[in-house]
């Protein structure tokens, strides 16, 4: 199928007349970012988008979205399974530090005892249409400070906007509802009334400079629209170690206010922590505020967790055969890089046949971080020295989707128009206890999409554009 962009077949002159009235629309409507390149703390630029809605066949839009809940199932019984985050991870803690920190809290507050019993959690699990196999394949589940749930719903209105611009009522019906930003702030609220204290506050953990702030204040601002007694309050890691305080039975102060929820918005990579930030980090999670994610659950969304539950029968273990088998066909092959795990000797012995089938990840999120085709060949051979780096990666088969032509807008005037690919993002709230799951919905979708050229597909990280999806 054509993509949009060709089907519609704009002159020039109508193209860039469109695009400056998409470009006013997004920035009127807050569908915008922060510079990186000039930053101002006064000032956004327009997000990146495409001008277009992607394709997507609706039976594979279908899937994923009713398979959310299975994921979120799955994922919270791994959360609160000490034994298997324990095996999971037993090597990758000996050689990545990051990890090896995260687990560390883990085991104290473990034999410490949880104060907390509750549980929320964000997520997003991502897919990218794989033309091989003609399915759509799981590129990661992402358990902490998973963006755009805020900023999706703002695309949607902007790609709708651009189609009545032009005149094409008909193709709205095949734009697909999006409530990512009212479910995410739902499950919120519905935590935080579990709470149940009427005066308590929810916390954003944020970055010292926050780019992505129009994301993150749309679900400030939705959450007093829903809950006006609710306030939302902003720190770094650096203003909690001043300011964060336990009371006597571990309740978490930040200045005067008690605080029922902790949100993270950053603390996924180790370059947002200090010493003083690790101290922060353990001492939140010994409060009674409910974590999003709590380290567990951090823990849970690691790249070598997902490398093991896609081993044969490991799925069996949280849930029943049906479910398992339905969540392993999103699955692409993964494998371990180290030769004394079961697959790590067929890893080696691909990689070497034909590297640019795969791509190597570390245990690290936010963009930026793999490696990829030949490249893998270089960086294995440039750690041959140390042979125990390998347990902090994992290997997986590149996804190949489907391209479409669509035209990118970017700020600063760049516009591209190139083939892109299109990865595929599902949102869900999970609220729970070790026992037992009481909240658990899908909550929305959103888009990236980026030139087909581009190995990366980050917004925040600077490589992809936001879009939505066209259901055919």
């Amino acid at each position: 199928m054509s993509s949009l962009f060709e089907e519609i077949n704009l002159t020039d002159e109508e193209l860039q007349e469109l695009i400056e009235k998409a470009k006013d629309w997004a920035l009127m409507h807050g569908a915008g970012m922060r510079s990186k390149e000039q930053f101002s703390c006064n000032t956004i630029n327009f997000a990146p988008f495409t001008l277009f809605p992607t394709p997507i066949k609706r039976e594979h839009f279908e899937e994923v979205i009713a398979l959310q809940p299975a994921l979120g199932e799955l994922m919270h019984k791994v959360a609160y399974d000490h034994d298997f985050l324990t095996s999971a991870l037993e090597k990758t803690i000996k050689v990545d530090d990051f990890t090896r920190r995260l687990f560390n809290i883990y085991e104290i507050i473990y034999k410490e005892g949880f104060t907390q019993e509750i549980s929320l959690e964000l997520t997003r699990s991502d897919y990218l249409e794989d033309i091989i196999t003609q399915r759509l394949k799981q590129v990661e589940f992402n358990t902490i400070a998973c963006s755009f749930g805020g900023m999706s719903p703002s695309n949607l209105r902007l790609q709708s906007y651009i189609l009545k611009e032009i005149g094409h009522y008909d193709k709205l019906k095949q734009l697909p509802e999006n409530n990512a930003l009212s479910g995410y702030c739902s499950g919120m609220i519905e935590a935080w009334r579990m709470f149940n204290v009427a005066e308590a506050s929810i916390l954003f953990v944020v970055e010292d400079i926050t780019y992505n702030i129009c994301d993150q204040r749309f679900m400030e601002f939705e959450i007093r629209e829903q809950e006006p007694k609710i306030k939302v309050v902003r720190r770094t890691f650096k203003e909690l170690h001043k300011e964060a305080t336990l009371g006597p039975n571990k309740e978490l102060f930040v200045g005067k206010h008690r605080i029922a929820i902790v949100y993270y918005r950053c603390g996924y990579v180790p370059q947002h922590y200090t010493e003083d930030c690790w101290q922060v980090r353990l001492l939140i999670e010994r409060s009674d505020s409910i974590k999003c994610p709590n380290i567990q659950y951090h823990l849970a969304g690691t790249k070598k967790v997902q490398e093991v539950l896609a081993r044969p029968k490991v799925l069996e273990r949280f849930m029943d055969e049906n479910k398992a088998k339905r969540i392993r066909n999103l699955f692409t092959d993964i494998f371990p890089l180290d030769k004394d795990e079961p697959g790590g000797v067929e890893a080696e012995q691909l990689l070497r046949i034909k590297p640019e089938d795969f791509v190597l990840k570390p245990q690290r999120e936010g963009g930026g971080n793999n490696i990829y085709g030949k490249d893998i060949t270089d960086f294995i051979n440039g750690k041959h020295e140390d042979k125990n780096w390998r347990a902090s990666f994992i290997v997986m088969r590149m996804i190949r989707p489907k391209t479409y032509k669509n035209c990118i807008v970017r700020p600063e005037g760049c516009i591209l128009i190139t083939d892109t690919v299109s990865e595929l993002g599902i949102f869900s709230v999970v609220i729970g206890t070790s026992s037992k799951i009481i909240y658990n919905k899908q909550t929305g979708h959103m888009l990236r999409t980026k030139p087909c050229d581009y190995n990366e597909g980050g917004v925040a990280s600077g490589f992809g554009a936001l879009d939505s999806p066209y259901i055919i």
